[in-house]
Order: C-alpha cells, then structure tokens, then sequence
C-alpha cells in the first residue's frame, strides 16, 4: 500500500480518512492511527498491523464494533447554506487537506467544507468526483467529524474511525455529510459522522475519535477567509 502525496492531511502526512480507508482494504473495520500515516512510502499489513519498512507501526486495523448513531439529515440545499459559514475559510490548521482544505483546486481535493448549523453539528455538501471509490468515503466521512469540534487556537487531528458503508455514491451525485460531536474526555472527542445520497438515503456512517494537538504544536498559519461561493466544484 502507498499513501500518494495528493492524499495528504496535515502537511507530509496521509489525511486520516483516506489512509484509515485503504488500510481497511474495503471491510466494515475500525482503525488505529498510531503514527501520521507518512506518504510515497510502502505500507504493509500484517497481523493486523500496518508497518513501514523499517518496523514502525502505522495503523492498527480491527473488526468494527456496531455504528449505532446516525446524524440526522438535512436538505442539500442547508448543506450548501451551512457552508458558507465554514470557518476553515479564515482559520484552518491544515489548508491544503485533501478533504477540507480550502487551498486545494476544485479538481484536486474533495473540497468538503463543514458549516456548524444551529444545534452545532455540521453540515457540507459534497459534489462526489469521478475517481470514487471506498477510500474516498471513508475520507469524506473524517473531516466533517472533527469541524464539530476543531476550535481556534488548539487543532485536533484524526486518531481512531470505524467506518460502515451500505452503498457507494455515483460520480457526480450531490451528497450531504453531517457531523456531530458526541462526547469529550480530556483531550479526546468522539463524533459521528454520515453521508445521505441525493435522494436523502444513508450511504454510509462513521465513529471516530479525534485527538487534541498539544498547545506547543503548531499549525499553518491563518489567512483572510475565501469568498464563500466556490464551497462546491462545479
């Protein structure tokens, strides 16, 4: 397995989504990130453990515990409202996500943008690209976990997901994923996230936990917030 360097999170490392998805080899699993999954480097899995060639333990991969929480759907169009009021726009600690970054072309990340609505879950709509595959859901389904709960100043990144996925999106489909933040223990969270297809119908739910950067880490810097009409590739 190779993480390619498009499919990046923080910078030099794998977006954990897109990473915790390809370890799981299409199966309902849950996945343990140990390390920042590093790129353009060969990966294997053995005995339930994801290994660079030197040893070191990636990712610990294992049978999914049920997914009992859904996040309730909304319509496409209060996706598309919600958005607009991403505040990775003005304050992003890592802007060239593959999955959320906003410095990302229209034709190269996901370019899914998580606006809080009024109960403080999120919401984004996702226009589905032509490459889609099982990986690409597992990602889509990561970020708009953590905007739940990423706040300014102390950014939290990717440490656990479960994914189960009932059924792919077509390619240009107009999807909405929710997130919502369920629980917070010192610097843990737990959120859920789903994914409804155009017809309103689930596709695909997830569980994860999101792990808190210590203070001193630093991320990107800020810059002024983009113009909110290009949420969506055309």
């Amino acid at each position: 397995m190779i993480i390619h360097a498009r499919f990046n999170g923080p910078p030099g490392s794998g977006n954990g989504g897109y990473s915790a998805g390809l370890f799981a080899h299409g199966d309902p699993c849950e996945v343990t990130l140990r390390t920042p999954p590093p790129l353009e480097t060969p990966l294997s899995l053995l005995d339930c453990q994801v290994r660079t060639p030197d040893g070191t333990v990636v990712a610990e991969v294992a049978p999914a515990p049920e997914i009992d929480t859904v996040v309730p759907p909304i319509g496409y169009a209060e996706a598309v409202s919600a958005a607009t009021g991403y505040v990775g726009f003005a304050d992003h600690p890592f802007p060239t996500c593959y999955v959320c970054g906003p410095d990302r072309a229209e034709d190269d990340g996901l370019r899914i943008f998580p606006g809080r609505v009024a109960d403080g879950s999120t919401a984004a709509p996702w226009t589905v690209p032509a490459d889609v595959s099982t990986e690409l859901v597992w990602a889509a389904l990561d970020c708009p976990g953590g905007w739940a709960v990423i706040g300014p100043v102390r950014p939290y990144v990717l440490g656990r997901i479960a994914v189960q996925v009932d059924r792919l999106p077509a390619p240009g489909d107009q999807c909405v994923v929710r997130g919502a933040l369920t629980a917070t223990e010192g610097r843990k969270a737990l959120v859920h996230t789903t994914l409804y297809g155009p017809d309103g119908a689930e596709l695909a739910r997830a569980r994860a936990t999101w792990i808190a950067l210590p203070s001193e880490v630093p991320a990107q810097p800020t810059r002024p917030a983009r113009p909110t009409q290009s949420t969506q590739p055309a």
